[in-house]
């Protein structure tokens, strides 16, 4: 069982601030900004490749509610999944990162080009 769904399953503590039949949103324990939160589902979808047209039509409304409760839904905010190995993805439970409340840089973006791309 991953990480995520012992979170749903109640076995790990988390600081959530939605929750639906479908989805939960939490605080992240290593925020990079200064609102940084997951959403996932509750269902067990390894990644995003994997996620239904039908889920993210659900998903979409909730994040959207998640962002005007976190107070970042006017001033802009980032949205990010990683997808598999070469993509970042850490914990292979589809999550996304909304994170806010501050202007973000683009990380590698910001500098000088990543000579190993």
């Amino acid at each position: 069982m991953c990480i995520f769904c012992k979170l749903v399953a109640g076995e790990i503590a988390s600081n959530k601030i939605l929750e639906s039949d479908d989805f939960i949103a939490f605080h992240d324990l290593y925020p990079k900004a200064p609102i940084h939160v997951l959403v996932i589902p509750k269902e067990h979808i390894e990644c995003f490749q994997e996620v239904s047209g039908e889920i993210m039509a659900k998903m979409t409304p909730f994040i959207q509610e998640v962002a005007k409760i976190t107070g970042i839904d006017k001033s802009g905010y980032r949205l990010i999944t990683n997808n598999g190995e070469n993509g970042g993805q850490e914990v292979h439970h589809l999550h996304f990162h909304l994170m806010g409340g501050a202007k973000l840089p683009f990380g590698h973006y910001k500098d000088e080009p990543n000579k190993s791309l």
